[in-house]
């Protein structure tokens, strides 16, 4: 029986699948070769545009600007509910400093090198370097999260958070400099009070959805609970539209309502992260796909030059002395600031905001869209594939057990007494060589698995915790203090 869809939407699906696929299928091989995931499929993209084998025609830069902020609202949403509180003490006022004055550096440093050794006028050169200015939370999750990297603490935590809040200042210079080039209007000292409006506001209305969202789904009981990830989709669509509305920063919103939920006790909570994971990975293979295919390679050697150039400012003199600015007053050691400054990832964010002179007509879009393209390939090379190995030289790499072949959760729409909590037996858990019979459980705890290598085992009185168990245990919320001292720091901290 034929069927009743029209062919250009068979056409569009089958194409849409079998791109995604091959994306999914060569991220394997990315890690492999020390090419990032993002750059993979930004190539991919480029492979099935106009000029590469796919032969695809698409040059809509309002779609791609569309979906690419939609993408990046879901990408922010997960990372914020991956997000710890604890990570927000330690790591928010350098983070903060890095996305508002390191931005502000960097764009500057770029922009005085593309006037001064490439020719650019003045506001198109300051434009060049607010759209390249800000790291790209896809791209650093997807290298810190995605690659099995574990940096210590406070440099990862930091690296995180700036790429989550720095878009708002990015995106104020770039809207504020295309407004220059269209209209003839300078910027002035104006600028400072609206991105301090747009980021106060962005806060306030996040904090303030987060919070809502925590009560709602606190006492809404679902009959189902594929609606659960459904309600915190909308939340999230919510928290980034609303302050958008009011010229507030709805980029700072959702990431911002995204911490607020993952640090509450929520009913199906390991079932929303895991939805929201695969929202988030879903969302960048589609963005760098459509990114790169508004590409024609032809046109990136015409700036290969320049964008080169620009490329090694960036990655050898403005962010590492943005870093150097921000991190210094907060006392970072040496190797710490040296590592922020090379781990500046840039990816599609520099890519979606070039699309937006384009749209508007501004002089030298065009021209200044391939220019940041390239950067952006470039960075994805120095530094993006150098990472695992610049962390290793400076000593930076945490000291974390591989993750267990099996994990064990619990998954409920109630909200109920009790937790599980995972635990790494090494050689100084007080747990270690201990029969499980021995070990001073309180009185609503227990054993319930031990993942021992390749094998799944059964707690028992007799059974002997060996370094490098992975032990799964149930108890009341009140007795985890209790559980760390004994078997140590839990798993998920």
């Amino acid at each position: 029986m034929p069927s009743a869809e029209p062919l250009p939407t068979a056409f569009l699906l089958v194409l849409s699948g079998v791109l995604m696929a091959v994306s999914v299928m060569f991220s394997r091989a990315s890690g492999r070769f020390g090419v990032p995931v993002a750059l993979l499929f930004l190539g991919i993209g480029m492979a099935a545009g106009s000029e590469g084998p796919g032969g695809i025609a698409f040059e809509d830069y309002g779609f791609a600007f569309r979906m690419g902020t939609v993408a990046l609202v879901l990408i922010l949403f997960d990372g914020g509910l991956n997000t710890p509180m604890m990570a927000l003490r330690t790591a928010l006022r350098p983070a903060a400093a890095l996305a508002t004055l390191g931005v502000v550096a960097t764009a500057a440093v770029v922009g005085l090198a593309a006037y001064a050794l490439f020719g650019f006028d003045w506001t198109e050169a300051f434009l060049l370097g607010a759209i390249v200015s800000s790291t790209d939370a896809a791209a650093v999750f997807a290298v810190l999260r995605g690659s099995g990297l574990h940096l210590k603490r406070r440099v990862g935590t930091t690296l995180e958070l700036e790429s989550g809040l720095n878009d708002p200042m990015a995106i104020i210079l770039t809207i504020a400099l295309t407004e220059s080039l269209t209209q003839g209007v300078k910027p002035g000292w104006g600028l400072v009070s609206h991105a301090v409006m747009q980021m106060a506001v962005g806060g306030g209305m996040g904090l303030g959805i987060g919070w809502a969202g925590r009560q709602l789904l606190k006492r809404l009981r679902l009959h189902a609970a594929g609606l659960y990830p459904v309600l915190t989709l909308a939340l999230a669509f919510l928290a980034f539209g609303l302050p958008t509305l009011i010229e507030g920063s709805g980029f700072l919103s959702v990431y911002t309502a995204g911490v607020m939920l993952g640090n509450e006790t929520l009913r199906y909570r390991t079932g929303l992260l895991r939805v929201h994971d695969a929202l988030a990975w879903l969302s960048q293979v589609a963005m760098f796909l459509v990114l790169g295919l508004l590409v024609f390679p032809s046109q990136l050697l015409g700036v290969a030059g320049v964008g080169l150039g620009l490329s090694l400012v960036l990655a050898f003199l403005a962010r590492p002395l943005a870093a150097l600015l921000c991190l210094l007053p907060f006392r970072f050691p040496a190797g710490e600031i040296l590592f922020t400054g090379w781990v500046g990832l840039r990816g599609a964010v520099p890519v979606i905001l070039a699309t937006y002179p384009v749209l508007h007509g501004a002089p030298g879009a065009q021209h200044i869209f391939n220019v940041v393209f390239f950067i952006v390939v470039v960075n994805g090379l120095i530094p993006g594939a150098t990472v695992p190995w610049v962390t290793r030289k400076l000593g930076l790499a945490a000291n974390v057990p591989e993750a267990p072949p099996a994990v064990l959760e619990i998954a409920t729409t109630q909200l109920l007494n009790g937790e599980v909590s995972a635990f790494y037996i090494d050689m100084a858990s007080a747990a270690a060589g201990a029969r499980i019979s021995e070990l001073p459980f309180p009185a609503a705890s227990a054993a319930m698995l031990i993942v021992r290598g390749q094998e799944l085992l059964a707690p028992k009185g007799d059974t002997v915790l060996q370094q490098g168990d992975h032990v799964y245990v149930f108890s009341h919320s009140e007795d985890v203090p209790f559980l760390r001292l004994m078997f140590g720091q839990s798993e998920d901290e």
